[in-house]
């Protein structure tokens, strides 16, 4: 497998809809999902097919075959920053008052899923507040860049576009028609001059689709329209594919990482509270698994919010009896979406939201190692072509403590 690197410029504002059951009001993500990069670029290939598409042709092998392309998620990058685009987990606070990472206005930002782990062992309730003022603190969401240890916060602006309906007999303006599209920004408002917005995303394919698949990007990098209302201008957008590049991963580092950090911060804790409820075992390697994108999860035909040492094994396709889980921070939401090749409403699904964090333990490390991997590459849970289930192992700004808030 291999990588395609995407930058998406927006050139029109984005009608990305965000509709939940039930709800008559126009939301729109925050986000470019990988769905809607993928029916675009299916659609495209199908305008500019001739011959129609078969069983075990590229088409086929591409989006629907044994092992599709994952088009994961494009978030709002830096165009400052070359950088990765990750999401904040859900065990980060900031200040509730001067939110945001460490800067002239504000206090920083910091992880709590290392101290909680080991207040609870201890018996204590974990309680922070600010480092700065201490003044109350709450959870802090998003997305973020870090380069050179400096940590930046990025997001994209959204507004209300409103429309009148058309009489189409009259081809005039329909009385006491009005709506409003909810849409992203295209750019966004600097000192002096906008900026455009630029999202990052990434499409994993086999070796022998790679290239093909990124030079038909690169070719209609102009053609592609994502998100609804394209007849009224909305969802141009340029992107530009990178040269395919090998997968590297570096979940070992990650993983030792974690747990030395997790250790030290155990004996700090004994150093002053004395003797734990609960033991820590150095024979155990404790890791993470951080939501990149948000999941569909499935036990025992049910949806889902946690991630259970069941249904890790059940993904991974092997038992281990040691492996425990010590703490699961997750909220849900709806998805649905229009399905293009259909005509369809796709299924409402019940979402595990993106930022989720789980704290699991094993004793049998070497065991674990492919997996971890794998799970980086192909996600969990279902519908993974289409952006869901992205999880990153050991995530590090699980080791921004309270006292050195970013």
């Amino acid at each position: 497998m291999k990588k395609i690197n995407l930058e998406i410029k927006a050139l029109s504002p984005l009608a990305i809809g965000k509709q939940k059951p039930g709800g008559n009001i126009s939301e729109v993500e925050q986000y470019i999902p990988g769905s809607v990069i993928r029916g675009a670029v299916a659609s495209q290939i199908l305008k500019q097919a001739n011959t129609s598409i078969s069983e075990g042709d590229d088409f086929h092998e591409l989006f629907l075959g044994d092992n599709p392309a994952i088009f994961q998620n494009a978030y709002p990058a830096n165009h400052k920053i070359k950088s990765e685009v990750k999401v904040i987990p859900a065990t980060a606070l900031s200040s509730k008052g001067k939110s945001g990472f460490k800067s002239k206005k504000n206090h920083g930002v910091f992880d709590t899923l290392i101290d909680r782990f080991c207040a609870e062992s201890y018996g204590y309730i974990y309680d922070p507040n600010c480092p700065v003022d201490g003044g109350r603190v709450d959870t802090f969401t998003g997305f973020y860049s870090q380069k050179d240890g400096k940590y930046y916060q990025n997001s994209a602006d959204n507004r209300l576009l409103t429309r009148v309906g058309i009489n189409r007999r009259r081809a005039t303006s329909e009385e006491r028609v009005l709506y409003s599209i909810a849409v992203l920004n295209e750019s966004q408002e600097k000192k002096k001059q906008p900026q455009p917005v630029i999202y990052a995303g990434r499409v994993i394919v086999n070796d022998n689709l790679a290239s093909l698949l990124q030079q038909f990007l690169d070719n209609h990098q102009d053609d592609l329209r994502l998100g609804g209302a394209g007849s009224r201008g909305l969802g141009k957008v340029k992107i530009t594919a990178k040269v395919p590049t090998e997968i590297k991963t570096n979940v070992i580092n990650q993983i030792d990482k974690f747990n030395q950090q997790l250790h030290q911060r155990w004996n700090q804790w004994g150093d002053i509270f004395g003797s734990p409820l609960e033991g820590f075992s150095d024979k155990r390697t404790y890791f993470t698994i951080d939501l990149q994108s948000d999941a569909i999860l499935t036990e025992n035909w049910q949806r889902t919010t946690v991630i259970s040492p069941e249904i890790l094994q059940q993904y991974t396709g092997f038992t281990d009896l040691s492996l425990q889980i010590h703490a699961a921070y997750s909220s849900y939401d709806y998805r649905s979406g229009w399905n293009s090749a259909w005509g369809l409403m796709k299924d409402v699904e019940l979402v595990t939201n993106k930022g989720s964090v789980y704290l699991f333990s094993t004793e049998k490390k070497d065991l674990w190692l492919q997996a971890w991997e794998d799970l980086e590459v192909y996600g969990i849970g279902a519908r993974t072509s289409e952006g869901f289930g992205q999880v990153q192992i050991c995530n590090e700004f699980h080791c921004i403590f309270r006292e050195n808030a970013k």
